[in-house]
């Protein structure tokens, strides 16, 4: 399993205890990397099957990508791109250029979980984004689930930027 942008740890920790064989979790926060260590061990988790990387995951993914690495399982929850609909842009490039990457590490019938936290960037644009990224590493990934903000994080209904948390779990096999 692949968690870049790992932050605190949470997805590495649960693949763990949900069973995953080997973790590697990218983070260039040595602080974040550091709660991460301390939540690693006070959880019931074999803390000898996960790697911290303390790295910028952009050039990270690319290095791991070009040594063949491959995974069933790859999450990405970048922090926000792009705070505002102005940033959108550039956010839509890096936010391609991760997923593309992404996809290049799944083994055929991996898993993608992809997330988005800018308001700037619409959940329609992010599958759009996604879509191009899939197209581009040569994959037919499929939609398994959308995925938004659990129930403790409600939208004002006179707010609708506040429902800027998205994601998308993918299944990716090559392209036919």
């Amino acid at each position: 399993m692949l968690n870049a942008f790992c932050y605190t740890g949470g997805f590495a920790i649960n693949a763990l205890a949900g069973g995953a064989k080997r973790v590697l979790a990218i983070e260039s926060s040595a602080p974040s990397l550091e709660v991460a260590r301390e939540n690693v061990a006070a959880n019931a988790v074999d803390a000898s099957k996960l790697e911290f990387a303390a790295a910028d995951v952009f050039v990270h993914l690319r290095a791991l990508r070009d040594r063949g690495a491959q995974f069933d399982l790859a999450v990405l929850d970048p922090p926000k791109f792009a705070p505002t609909a102005a940033q959108a842009k550039n956010a839509a490039r890096a936010y391609k250029d991760i997923n593309l990457l992404a996809f290049k590490l799944l083994r055929p019938g991996g898993l993608l979980v992809t997330f988005s936290c800018s308001g700037g960037v619409s959940a329609d644009l992010f599958q759009k984004i996604v879509a191009g990224a899939a197209l581009d590493a040569g994959v037919d990934a499929r939609i398994v689930d959308w995925l938004h903000a659990a129930p403790d994080h409600p939208v004002a209904l006179d707010f609708p930027e506040g429902e800027y948390l998205k994601g998308l779990l993918l299944r990716a096999r090559p392209a036919p």
